[in-house]
């Protein structure tokens, strides 16, 4: 087995046990510990990520930054793996990684993967998600912003680069299961918006759904992946429409 290198693996998790194998396996073949913190499964989440090879801790639920700052602060290591349940690293995307640790690793703080969903077994090609830049290769000092939903790392003052290294992504068991949840970071952005003192019109949430398709399925030719692109092109358009008009009732 290849020599692990000077990085932890972290996931936070919740009822992953159809997927947390394959994720701790990516990690687990670059990383010298892969940490798994769970915040009260009821599946076997915890027993497959401990046969896997992770270190399982548990702590309820404190929101996603304060969930994943939590478990970044458990690492020993000088860099941070940081991935959900439902991504992974495949054979190219490791040896990316370990292409990056041998060369030119230490002149950015953080490095962005590029994540590709896969949506109902099919891989995007076209559109936002197809090559997405996400900040998951980081020094193991930095910590994610506080924010309700959508949490971002804080990079201000740091030094970012974008990789060459593919984060796959399966973002959902089922069209009704994504909606769903979809509709819960919708709220939860709502409900942020509002607490800022922040309202939209009635007809914000139309434009913002017509301009992620035109953005989406034309500018950044997600047409090219047919009906299960625009199935899940529509499902963004849906979410971009209901926040706004979620929003727009509180006013």
């Amino acid at each position: 087995m290849p020599e692990s290198l000077p990085l932890s693996g972290v996931v936070i998790t919740k009822n992953e046990a159809d997927r947390i194998e394959r994720c701790v396996a990516s990690m687990r073949a670059l990383c010298s510990e892969v940490i798994v913190l769970d915040s009260g499964s009821t599946d076997d989440t915890v027993h497959l990520a401990a046969a896997a090879g992770a270190r399982v801790e548990s702590m309820e639920w404190q929101g996603f930054a304060l969930q994943k700052n939590a478990a970044i602060a458990m690492a020993r290591e000088p860099w941070v793996l940081l991935l959900d349940a439902d991504e992974w690293l495949e054979a190219p995307a490791q040896r990316e990684v370990r292409a990056l640790f041998a060369g030119d690793l230490e002149q950015a703080d953080v490095w962005l993967l590029l994540r590709r969903t896969h949506f109902l077994g099919h891989a995007l090609r076209g559109g936002s998600f197809a090559r997405e830049p996400v900040h998951r290769l980081f020094r193991s000092t930095l910590r994610h912003g506080l924010r309700a939903v959508h949490e971002y790392l804080d990079v201000a003052g740091r030094t970012v680069r974008t990789s060459r290294i593919v984060l796959e992504h399966d973002t959902a068991r089922s069209a009704e299961e994504y909606w769903l949840k979809l509709q819960r970071y919708a709220a939860l952005w709502a409900g942020e918006q509002r607490a800022k003192g922040r309202s939209a019109g009635p007809m914000r949430g139309v434009f913002a759904a017509t301009a992620y398709l035109l953005k989406n399925l034309v500018l950044r030719g997600g047409f090219v992946d047919g009906a299960a692109g625009l199935r899940f092109h529509w499902l963004h358009a849906k979410y971009s429409k209901l926040k706004y008009d979620l929003l727009a009732r509180a006013a």
